[in-house]
């Protein structure tokens, strides 16, 4: 089995920014590709950035040259620094892991989402 924890949401005013982290334990041979979503209220989950195992990275339009995805291999985890906050940021933010086990093979894992809330 593997668990992905995540941190480091919260309240902000806007302009302000915050960093997420999400960590990934458990069961893992490797994790190809790892990223983040948010859903807002009554909207759809949607992808906000993406990394592979070797740094190539993808951003939703709304976010790019805002946020930055990042992850540390040696620690399974992956980052997303989230600069120029604006209240329609705000969402639950979901980490994604594609983990790959020798017994089991690949299967897309989810964290528990973290509260992000851009207000004044």
């Amino acid at each position: 089995q593997v668990h992905l924890v995540e941190s480091g949401g919260g309240l902000v005013q806007p302009g302000g920014s915050l960093r997420l982290s999400c960590a990934a334990s458990g069961s893992i041979f490797s994790i190809p590709a790892m990223g983040w979503y948010r859903q807002a209220p009554a909207k759809e989950r949607e992808l906000v950035a993406g990394i592979t195992s070797v740094g190539s990275t993808n951003y939703a339009s709304s976010v790019k040259g805002r946020f930055t995805i990042s992850r540390d291999n040696t620690k399974n985890t992956v980052y997303l620094q989230m600069n120029s906050l604006q209240p329609e940021d705000t969402a639950v933010y979901y980490c994604q892991a594609d983990v790959t086990s020798i017994l089991r093979g690949t299967f897309r894992y989810w964290g528990q989402g973290t509260q992000v809330t851009v207000s004044s």
